[in-house]
């Protein structure tokens, strides 16, 4: 080994393992999928959280059925008996892709609607929907229609127009678990 370059030895063998791993790293960039155009949003069945929230509430638990093409649901939950009383939420996307929610609780309203809205204020209009008197609320990220019955209060609210937000209320309706 007299007389080798240990630096020169160290600088080879690195470009002969680039030379090996950079032919093979380009391959692989060619063969994986490369689908920028997918839609990142993943679209969720709710049914079954439905019913067990419906089973397990002491509220009628509301839901849209009908609503037009293009709406798809992202989020569900229900937490039982939290410091905003047992609510349930139902998170969607209409066909113009901004963010409507149901949220429902049985706790304190003022605080529940505050948390849900983003702070959206109360603006004096109210907008009779499906038979039913919902209070508009204004805010910097949120609108809302609440409706607030004995046990219940709803809010219908997310960064959609009020025309859809309208959309869903209409759309609401209570029922038992199936099953």
């Amino acid at each position: 080994m007299a007389g080798r370059n240990g630096k020169t030895q160290t600088i080879r063998n690195m470009l002969l393992s680039l030379a090996v791993v950079i032919p093979v790293a380009a391959l692989s960039y060619l063969f994986i999928p490369h689908d920028g155009s997918g839609d990142p949003v993943r679209t969720i069945g709710y049914r079954v959280e439905l019913d067990t929230a419906r089973r397990a509430a002491p509220y009628p638990v509301a839901a849209p059925e009908g609503l037009g093409e293009g709406w798809r649901a992202t989020s569900v939950s229900y937490k039982a008996g939290g410091k905003q009383g047992s609510a349930w939420h139902l998170g969607f996307l209409d066909p113009q892709r901004q963010y409507v929610a149901v949220e429902q609780s049985d706790g304190p309203a003022p605080a529940f609607v505050d948390e849900v809205t983003q702070r959206a204020e109360k603006t004096g209009r109210t907008e009779k929907i499906g038979g039913a008197v919902w209070q508009r609320y204004e805010g910097p990220k949120y609108n809302a229609l609440v409706r607030e019955e004995p046990g219940v209060t709803t809010v219908v609210t997310g960064s959609a127009t009020q025309e859809r937000l309208m959309e869903m209320a209409a759309a609401l309706r209570t029922g038992k678990a199936k099953g």
